[in-house]
């Protein structure tokens, strides 16, 4: 086991290939909280990733009943809380996932009034 170098104790390892792939199969490829499809296309997959319910840094186990697949999106919202259930880390990050896209929403998207036309120039030679 590897060493916390903050706190001076072992840690467990994280999850190998091979469990990765277990918990990965046994949701289907779909995040646990938003309902992302790993295999709806490449992209999917590439953001696919295991998350422990109960982080590693707050002592969550690596057991597979701790485990479930996430999109990285949601792995990044929910962080190293800590929830009485999974059910209440979902809600959780489901909640924060619309408030940051009305947010985005808000700062990126303009009633299309708004809008200028672009005007696209080319580059020579090309």
């Amino acid at each position: 086991m590897p060493l916390n170098i903050m706190t001076l104790s072992r840690v467990e390892m994280p999850v190998s290939q091979a469990e990765r792939l277990k918990v990965l199969e046994r949701d289907r490829f779909c995040c646990r909280y938003c309902g992302l499809d790993g295999k709806a296309s490449f992209e999917n997959a590439l953001v696919m990733s295991v998350d422990f319910v109960v982080p590693r840094a707050r002592k969550g186990k690596k057991h597979p009943a701790n485990l479930v697949t996430c999109c990285r999106s949601c792995n990044v919202i929910k962080g190293k809380r800590v929830y009485r259930d999974f059910e209440e880390a979902q809600k959780y990050v489901l909640a924060r996932r619309e408030e940051l896209r009305r947010a985005w929403e808000r700062k990126f998207l303009r009633p299309a009034h708004t809008v200028e036309p672009v005007r696209v120039e080319l580059c020579a030679g090309i």
